[in-house]
């Protein structure tokens, strides 16, 4: 919902960029949330799909009525980095639990958010 209040709330010279990037973003983050929960299904176990579960276990800051670009590139660093590190810690127990698809899924997307947080990086320079 971050993602979706970026893309709504952009303004300013660069609003058409931004508002395509993060429209990009959160289909993408939508593709990604799906994947995961298929893999919990896939594994045995339930995944959260309620929003009031959602906010019970978030660990992502809420962001609400950011327009300016540069504090929303910002805000989707912070939670990039915050996600490697969970993306990191359940990589590690995958790994060590054999557990090669979770292991595997977690490697691409850790790969894919190394990525995009250079990009961003860049974009903010």
């Amino acid at each position: 919902m971050n993602l979706r209040g970026l893309h709504w709330n952009a303004k300013g010279r660069r609003f058409f960029m931004l508002h395509e990037k993060f429209e990009e973003l959160y289909n993408e983050t939508n593709d990604v949330v799906d994947e995961i929960a298929e893999r919990i299904l896939s594994i045995g176990e339930k995944p959260l799909h309620t929003f009031d579960d959602y906010l019970q276990s978030k660990t992502i800051r809420v962001t609400k009525n950011i327009s300016d670009g540069d504090l929303a590139v910002n805000s989707i660093l912070d939670n990039l980095n915050e996600l490697l590190i969970q993306e990191r810690d359940i990589l590690e127990v995958a790994s060590e639990n054999n557990d090669e698809g979770t292991a595997s899924l977690m490697s691409d997307l850790i790969a894919g958010q190394e990525k995009l947080i250079w990009m961003l990086t860049a974009y903010l320079s």
